[in-house]
């Protein structure tokens, strides 16, 4: 491991101006949205950040006038990363960027134990160029969609383009709606879910509503588009994205997701689901170069439309329409 500041890599030198204090770890995410949270977490305990000489833990308060030093090693290597030839469904594909229909039971990216047949993988073979751009397994990968939920997911060909698109979902500049089955009727017909959402007290392979400052905040804009008996479709605005965000805030709210294989305890389903009943339908953002809007829809998957279907048969509304 290199010392600090020496060898190949960069360092950056900011300054805290805010009066208020903010942890370091969550600054820093802010300030270089092209690095994960677990990312700059890593560089934290490598000793690659200092706050006024001194090396910073990730908790460290930050104060107005406070100086960051931030050193960032090269990008791990990703000559373990495999190419793999897989159909990819493109809805919007230029020398910038790729948008995808990604389909249910497909991970996004790498992890231990989980090293190909990704959806990093196919794209390797589709864009030789990926490699690097991100660092780390996750070449290009702006944001993330879960292993079984389907839709738009967007992948930069570019450092600038990722970057520009991190800030743009960042800032709100680009628009992520999503389509859900949930069991039970919500009583309203649109509302707003804001609770922060961090590591279940309990069960540490899960997610949840938390009240102590572990959680991040989290804001799910929610709207009811049918009542379908003992179920409802929802359509879903993301003002922010964690983890299983929609997922959690949902079954926070006592609807859990159709078929979701975990925060839902209901296993009746009306048909066998490849799992949750959640569907990235819409994506809206400025190209990250010629700035021009863009706004991509994914169909709905055939299973979703058969849930849809039967669910309103069952509950006598099939003349209501579709999604």
């Amino acid at each position: 491991m290199s010392s600090f500041g020496e060898g190949e890599g960069e360092l950056v030198t900011l300054s805290y101006p805010r009066p208020l204090p903010m942890r370091l770890d969550r600054w820093l995410v802010s300030q270089r949205p092209e690095q994960s949270r677990a990312r700059i977490q890593k560089f934290i305990d490598a000793g690659y950040v200092r706050v006024n000489g001194l090396t910073g833990r990730a908790k460290t308060p930050l104060r107005s006038g406070d100086v960051v030093e931030l050193w960032m090693p090269p990008p791990e290597p990703l000559e373990y990363l495999v190419p793999q030839a897989m159909p990819l469904d493109v809805l919007f594909e230029d020398e910038h960027l790729i948008v995808l229909n990604k389909p249910a039971g497909l991970t996004v990216h790498p992890a231990p134990g989980n090293k190909d047949g990704t959806l990093v993988n196919g794209l390797l073979h589709h864009c030789p160029d990926l490699p690097g751009i991100g660092g780390e397994m996750r070449p290009g990968i702006v944001h993330r969609l879960d292993k079984d939920t389907t839709g738009c997911i967007v992948v930069a060909k570019s450092q600038t383009a990722l970057v520009r698109l991190q800030v743009q979902i960042q800032k709100r500049i680009a628009s992520r709606e999503y389509l859900a089955v949930v069991h039970g009727q919500p009583t309203a017909d649109h509302g707003t879910i804001i609770g922060a959402i961090g590591r279940h007290p309990v069960d540490r392979k899960k997610y949840a509503v938390v009240s102590d400052e572990s959680g991040r905040h989290a804001c799910t804009h929610w709207w009811v588009l049918e009542r379908l008996g003992d179920h409802a479709l929802l359509r879903f605005k993301l003002d922010t994205g964690r983890t299983h965000q929609i997922r959690v805030h949902c079954a926070h709210m006592n609807h859990p997701i159709v078929g979701d294989p975990v925060y839902s305890r209901c296993r009746n389903l009306p048909l066998a689901l490849p799992g949750q009943a959640l569907h990235a339908v819409q994506l809206g953002l400025d190209h990250p170069i010629n700035g021009q809007r863009l706004t991509l829809e994914a169909p709905l998957p055939e299973v979703f439309e058969r849930l849809l279907l039967l669910l309103r048969r069952r509950s006598g509304c099939l003349a209501q329409g579709s999604a």
